[in-house]
């Protein structure tokens, strides 16, 4: 659970990234949409209003009320959780990675990290078995 609720404004602003990012992920490249997501807002100082665990929780939240093109899924996440974090001052990069599955299919994960390190995801241990593709957005050095 979270320490702090969320605000009003940031619940909105949770709502309408959920909203407005995830159905674009089937129609604009991951490289514009973090662009366009994350480009005024990456400096920005930090928020100490907004809790990073409520706004995933309240993410996963409504992602998970609304039908395709909304429905859930890690990328549909992170998008979002990836544009409110610059938002509120404290930028993470964009992760996508791979493996091959014992039967040979290939999965597939989106999870955001913030000085190297997996931010607001439920299993951290399971991306070691994953191999980054590609990144997107900037985070803070470490």
């Amino acid at each position: 659970m979270s320490t702090r609720p969320l605000t009003p404004v940031w619940r909105w602003r949770a709502t309408m990234a959920a909203l407005t990012l995830a159905p674009l992920v089937h129609l604009v490249s991951l490289q514009r949409l973090t662009g366009w997501s994350t480009g005024r807002a990456s400096s920005r100082p930090d928020d100490p209003t907004v809790d990073d665990v409520a706004l995933a929780e309240w993410v996963d939240r409504v992602l998970g009320w609304l039908p395709w093109p909304w429905r859930r899924t890690c990328l549909k996440r992170a998008i979002a959780i990836h544009a409110l974090l610059a938002w509120a001052g404290r930028p993470a990069a964009l992760q996508v990675g791979v493996r091959r599955e014992p039967s040979g299919e290939l999965a597939a994960h989106a999870w955001l990290t913030r000085k190297g390190l997996p931010v607001l995801e439920a299993n951290p241990s399971e991306l070691a078995r994953l191999e980054v593709i590609t990144s997107f957005g900037t985070e803070p050095s470490a």
